[in-house]
């Protein structure tokens, strides 16, 4: 014999409240009661084991409890770690999330999105800047969904926004190069360089306005393609605007048969997991990789809770990591 289900009704009785107030705090609007009264809800729900009835909730409430996650390349070490902060977040307040990987790919993102967005998930996570804003405001206005963007867009007057504090970050990587004696330097800049990105670029440029800039593919190969030049020109010191483009300098240094940091200086950005692994450890610019998605996850969830509130952006700081790829210029 099947156990009876347990209803919201019977949380209510046990919690002392009313149904509509287990109902707004199992459905993710806990800010909005007494801490109190929350813990009293979630403690009945788990005595009696109560679980939600997701495909009933969809069919009566229009919402599915999921959000879909739009990101360029799913192996580049930033994104794995930021995927993991949002879902873990997501989780935690009872949604699950559909990843759709594009490539930069800018017709396959938009169909993945489009795609997402007839099987009914509740709003999307953006951190690819090959999606157009033309493609935004249709999910937006006429797909009803909303969306959080991640410093890649412009977008984000019309959504909620967490991004990084890239200007300072690019400043940072300039003084430290400027503190120990490099004069000649240059800085790797994508072809297709994103806003965030950009910030970057010109906060470096305060201290070294006639950096050598160098274009390149976003990605170790790209990395890797300019070390010829670099060499060629006799540059001191590199500033990588992607820990990506860093790795592809060392590779390309190796196959040079040139050392880091003695015959070239190298500064990344991001702080991913394997700067701490390649020898000599990359001295970066750390972003919060992680929270960056727990806090584009919170404002989904907030924003699906009170979807005519202002909008919101939040800038996260960032910070100088030194390990051992920058040497002193004598």
């Amino acid at each position: 014999m099947c156990a009876k289900k347990v209803t919201i009704r019977e949380v209510a009785k046990r919690a002392g409240v009313s149904i509509a107030t287990v109902s707004q705090i199992l459905n993710g609007k806990a800010m909005n009661f007494n801490p109190l009264t929350v813990q009293k809800v979630q403690a009945a729900r788990d005595e009696l084991g109560y679980k939600a009835d997701h495909l009933a909730r969809q069919m009566v409430g229009k919402q599915s409890k999921t959000i879909g996650i739009l990101v360029p390349e799913i192996t580049n070490s930033f994104f794995s770690t930021l995927v993991k902060g949002i879902e873990e977040e997501l989780l935690r307040s009872g949604y699950i999330s559909m990843l759709c990987n594009g490539g930069f790919n800018g017709a396959k993102e938009e169909k993945a999105l489009l795609e997402l967005a007839k099987r009914g998930v509740d709003g999307f996570i953006i951190a690819s800047p090959s999606i157009s804003d033309e493609v935004l405001k249709e999910v937006l206005q006429i797909k009803k969904r909303p969306v959080i963007v991640l410093d890649q867009k412009t977008f984000s007057e019309r959504s909620d926004e967490v991004t990084t504090d890239d200007f300072n970050g690019g400043l940072l990587a300039a003084r430290y190069l400027k503190k120990m004696g490099h004069t000649k330097v240059a800085v790797i800049v994508p072809d297709l360089a994103t806003v965030n990105i950009m910030y970057r670029l010109q906060g470096f440029l305060v201290e070294f306005p006639q950096a050598l800039q160098i274009k390149t593919e976003l990605s170790k190969s790209g990395g890797q393609a300019v070390v010829a030049e670099l060499l060629e020109q006799n540059i001191e010191a590199v500033f990588a605007l992607s820990d990506e483009l860093a790795f592809g300098i060392y590779l390309g240094m190796r196959q040079k048969n040139k050392s880091i940091p003695n015959d070239l200086s190298v500064i990344g950005y991001d702080d991913v997991e394997m700067c701490r692994y390649v020898t000599p450890a990359l001295t970066t610019v750390a972003q919060p990789i992680y929270e960056l998605g727990k806090q584009a996850a919170d404002l989904m969830i907030k924003r699906l809770a009170s979807p005519n509130s202002p909008y919101v952006k939040r800038v996260l700081p960032v910070k100088l990591v030194i390990r051992s790829s920058v040497e002193v210029k004598i």
